[in-house]
């Protein structure tokens, strides 16, 4: 969405409040009466957009047991975290960081866990590189890439999919089964460690039930 600059006489008291509020937020003074204003008209910003698509992904995941919600610093941000049933229990974070620009572009999903543990690296590589030649099966045209421990995928709706634009619940939807799957499956793929066919079959099974339940949306 384009903007452009104009020209405001605001009170000095405003201003001071805006700005108050606006460093507790986060965010800048111009950003903070672009919002209030939006929400006055009943316009929905990219920025109001992408906080409500992020609540839905907070409070489905935020639903389950397994996982801890943390909100970015800014509109678009959200973070979540899952222990892994391996030793020390270490734990696995997936970040969303959505963009301004909607659909059919919605932003990135970014996996990743700290640890100096080598063995558990490889096995997290193994599983990003199989999770992925399992969504190439479904999905040909999904782009995922992982290196360094980490595990990253474009977030984008298949337009032979979707037909327009989605509600913002729909998107968070979306977003949070892809989160929750993927997640179901690592965790199946650990527990099945000695057992690699099994843990493959695991890992696509779990692939599988997203894929059909979400339509290849996403």
């Amino acid at each position: 969405m384009d903007k452009a600059v104009y020209s405001l006489v605001l009170s000095e008291g405003v201003v001071a409040k805006v700005d108050k509020l606006a460093y507790s937020m986060g965010t800048s003074r111009s950003n903070l009466i672009n919002q209030i204003l939006a929400e006055y008209v009943s316009y929905e910003t990219p920025e109001m957009r992408m906080r409500e698509v992020l609540e839905y992904v907070g409070q489905l995941l935020g639903g389950r047991d397994s996982f801890q919600i943390t909100q970015g610093q800014s509109a678009g941000m959200l973070s979540a975290r899952s222990a892994l049933a391996f030793k020390y229990n270490p734990t696995v974070k997936y970040s969303v960081e959505l963009t301004r620009g909607g659909f059919p572009e919605l932003g990135e999903l970014r996996v990743s866990l700290r640890t100096q543990n080598s063995a558990l690296l490889l096995y997290m590589m193994q599983f990003y590189k199989l999770w992925m030649r399992v969504e190439a099966r479904y999905m040909a045209d999904s782009e995922s890439s992982a290196e360094d421990g980490r595990f990253t995928r474009r977030l984008r709706l298949r337009e032979d999919a979707v037909k327009g634009e989605l509600a913002n619940k729909t998107l968070g939807e979306l977003i949070s089964a892809y989160i929750s799957a993927f997640d179901s499956a690592l965790k199946a793929y650990f527990y099945n460690l000695n057992d690699p066919e099994k843990a493959a079959a695991e890992t696509e099974n779990a692939y599988r039930l997203y894929f059909r339940e979400s339509g290849g949306a996403l």
